[in-house]
Formats: C-alpha cells, sequence, structure tokens
C-alpha cells in the first residue's frame, strides 16, 4: 500500500518499445470497474498499476 492506496501490479520500466503493459492492465481494471491508475516508483524503476484502497474489488 502506497499513501492509502493498494499496488495492483508491477511492471519493469525497460518493456520493449512501443509496449506498454501497465497502461494495458490499468485499462482493463478500469473496464471491470475499479479506477486504475499508472505511477512511476523511481525508486524501483517500474510503473505502478494503484487503485485507491476504498476501490479494491476482490478478484
Amino acid at each position: 500500500m502506497i499513501d492509502g492506496r493498494v499496488v495492483l501490479e508491477r511492471f519493469p520500466a525497460g518493456g520493449p518499445r512501443g509496449s506498454w503493459p501497465a497502461e494495458e492492465f490499468a485499462r482493463e481494471r478500469r473496464l471491470e470497474g475499479q479506477p486504475a491508475e499508472v505511477v512511476m516508483d523511481l525508486a524501483t524503476d517500474a510503473f505502478l498499476v494503484i487503485v485507491p484502497r476504498a476501490e479494491v474489488v476482490a478478484g
């Protein structure tokens, strides 16, 4: 958890050119009704897909 948000998934920042796996994953979650967003974690050089804690839906 980060500042009241839950990390759903982590993706390395060095993905193949033209590939946006974190954005694609977040889009799929939004289609399911979760307000997912992508943020960059500079400390780990990774993209995180996060949602507010109150919005986590059991899968």
